[in-house]
């Protein structure tokens, strides 16, 4: 089917419209020139990605053919000096169709495009080059990090249109490291695994951080990027302060201004909560479409919403009532609070949003937030959460969505009486419909499951706990994928900054971007064990101190 004018200006309209994408990438953002190799992989996998989402668009030779190409200046990447007959451009998109079907001679390049004239004409070539004009071209023309560009384009190419059903000449395969005979393949070495770590934290920071933005105009002498290099920074070393750490960071940078921790406090003072999150789902955004790349992730699974508390508050609140409010457990102690979405299970583990919490705000409210935000990026199938959102009406907002969901439930008197009729009949498992009152003679309609705890310390009904699920018994064990947000909670505690500010929204922007460092963490772990391995392993080999440090030398060095 040949495209057409308006299929494709319905393409660049739907980009045009995607709040984190930026094409061509350069023109947005200072990371990249006309010249950058890695702008131009990131705008093949935006005008792709959305590209063979349009049901007129069934080939990836045509998408070779007419992916834009124009405001690329290839000349910096061309070994010859002399003029030659065949453009630079062309050259891209005739290798680019090479490596989309793995051919891996020149010589069957050449027979299929003496075999394609429509082909050619759209690729550009008044004639075909020869076989020996197609091997000098691509071992002597090309540079090296060219040659490594047009693989990763086609390897980009072939999954976005795999992933949009249409058919492509081959699997996209997994990259694995070659390695020599006396290595242990199963097991990765260190050098290998922090190699690969630089480079995917290098190419993710360069996705990611763009999407934040302080908004200070034109003629800042200090680069925005020294800002986020000193947040990475301050998240490098545990309980680290802006002004002590802006001190130890103007030594350790490489740049000639970095900011002075009142400087830095008070830029991101200026951003308030919804610019804060805005930001965040938009790094989020690019950061899932990253590992989406990879067959090891789905956009799709089980998330898990849980709320944690910063330390005691134990200074004066008097003003900041509304936000520095009690902790979860019933005590006379006071704390901020934030609420997460984050994916668990066999996904790897990315904080799809967060956000503040507020005194007088519902878990309903809450709920729906963070759900709407999640759904925005994956498919959600299942809903994991505390006994505090064991409210009916957060559970029937959840099934009116269609999602399923393992709540447990606060025991009452009724649910203690069952379980002591249990412990009396030695049952280990029990089954209930219920009925939950959600006024106006409406109900929620859910199942109660007992459950008895293994090696229970108690000898009464306090060995069993009750889940509510709209599911079915099958799903209980999901629950036990609830732990990892709290393992999670404890590592992106360990990247936050330490303030003793009462700003809120400065609270809420160092806990927002810990959530952010971990979940970059988490994906150049992905990234990393994909490469190496082919095959993606939940516990970490890349650790998180590595990726923090390749991050501050990233965004903060350079």
């Amino acid at each position: 089917m040949p495209i057409t004018i308006e299929s494709r200006r319905t393409v660049f309209r739907q980009i045009a419209r995607l709040s984190y994408a930026e094409w061509p990438a350069y023109d947005s953002t200072p990371l990249y020139d006309r010249t950058s190799l890695t702008g131009l992989e990131s705008d093949v996998r935006i005008v792709s990605g959305a590209w063979f989402t349009h049901h007129e668009h069934i080939s990836v030779e045509q998408f070779v053919s007419e992916l834009p190409l124009a405001y690329f200046q290839f000349e910096a990447h061309d070994c010859y000096e002399d003029p030659t007959h065949y453009e630079m451009d062309t050259l891209f998109r005739v290798f680019v169709l090479k490596e989309l079907h793995g051919w891996e001679h020149e010589t069957a390049l050449y027979e299929y495009l003496e075999s394609h004239p429509e082909l050619c004409e759209r690729l550009g070539l008044e004639t075909v080059p020869d076989q020996s004009t197609l091997w000098r071209s691509w071992h002597t023309r090309f540079t090296d990090e060219f040659r490594e560009t047009v693989q990763k384009a086609a390897r980009t190419i072939l999954i976005k249109a795999q992933n949009a059903d249409v058919t492509v000449p081959r699997e996209p395969e997994q990259i694995l490291p070659a390695r020599g005979d006396d290595v242990d393949e199963s097991v990765p070495d260190d050098r290998a695994i922090l190699d690969n770590a630089d480079r995917v934290t290098k190419h993710v920071s360069r996705v990611v951080f763009p999407a934040f933005s302080l908004d200070r105009g034109e003629g800042c002498e200090i680069h925005e990027n020294a800002y986020w290099g000193l947040q990475t920074y301050l998240g490098l070393r545990e309980r680290l302060a802006a002004n002590e750490g802006a001190r130890s960071f103007l030594y350790e940078s490489t740049r000639d201004r970095t900011p002075l921790g009142h400087a830095h406090r008070e830029q991101i003072r200026d951003l308030s909560i919804e610019e804060i999150r805005a930001m965040y789902q938009q790094a989020t955004t690019r950061l899932l479409n990253e590992v989406a790349e990879t067959e090891q992730f789905f956009r799709a699974g089980v998330v898990a919403i849980d709320i944690t508390e910063a330390d005691p508050f134990t200074g004066d609140r008097t003003g900041y009532e509304d936000e520095i409010i009690g902790t979860k457990e019933k005590s006379d102690q006071y704390a901020y609070q934030w609420a997460t979405v984050q994916l668990v299970g066999n996904a790897v583990p990315i904080v799809l949003d967060a956000r503040p919490v507020r005194k007088g705000e519902t878990r309903l409210e809450i709920v729906e937030d963070l759900l709407d935000s999640a759904e925005d990026l994956v498919h959600v199938d299942n809903v994991l959460m505390d006994r505090e959102f064991d409210s009916q009406h957060v559970l029937e907002m959840i099934s009116q969505r269609g999602l399923s969901y393992v709540v447990p439930k606060r025991m009452q008197t009724s649910e203690k009486a069952q379980a002591k009729r249990l412990l009396q009949r030695d049952r280990d498992r029990y089954e209930t419909d219920r009925k939950l009152h959600l006024g106006k003679n409406e109900w929620h309609e859910t199942t109660l499951i007992y459950r008895r705890k293994e090696d229970s310390e108690h000898d009464d009904h306090r060995q069993y706990s009750v889940f509510m699920t709209n599911c079915g018994s099958g799903h209980l064990t999901e629950y036990g994928y609830r732990w990892e947000i709290e393992s999670g909670y404890r590592s992106i505690k360990r990247f936050m900054a330490a303030t003793t500010s009462k700003d809120f929204g400065l609270r809420f922007f160092y806990f927002a971007f810990a959530c952010l460092l971990y979940s970059i963490w988490r994906a150049v772990d992905l990234l990393v064990q994909v490469e190496l391995t082919g095959e993606y392993e939940h516990s970490p080999i890349v650790t998180a101190d590595n990726t923090l440090t390749l991050l501050k030398k990233e965004t903060g060095i350079g």
